[in-house]
């Protein structure tokens, strides 16, 4: 059966407010909630791909202490940017 776009969103959101550690909870979800409406398909995909990383690397990457992969890096700065204009 196939995700549709409105389940999809719920689902990202969901995942971003539930995570291992508190700091990625809010992080995330925060991000979610300003971005995934935006989003295509695509940096969906992107966004679903990194919910799967563990949450000690996501916070090393969002935080800057170790650059993200390749493939992850416009995403997790986008999340750096988001996090810099709340604190």
């Amino acid at each position: 059966m196939t995700e549709t776009r409105e389940t999809r969103l719920k689902r990202l959101r969901m995942r971003s407010m539930r995570r291992g550690i508190k700091e990625m909870d809010l992080i995330l979800s925060a991000f979610a909630e300003a971005r995934l409406e935006a989003m295509e398909a695509e940096a969906l995909d992107r966004y679903d791909a990194l919910l799967h990383e563990n949450d000690q690397d996501l916070y090393q990457w969002v935080t800057g202490q170790v650059p993200a992969p390749e493939h992850y890096r416009a995403m997790v700065g986008e999340i750096a940017q988001a996090l810099q204009k709340q604190g």
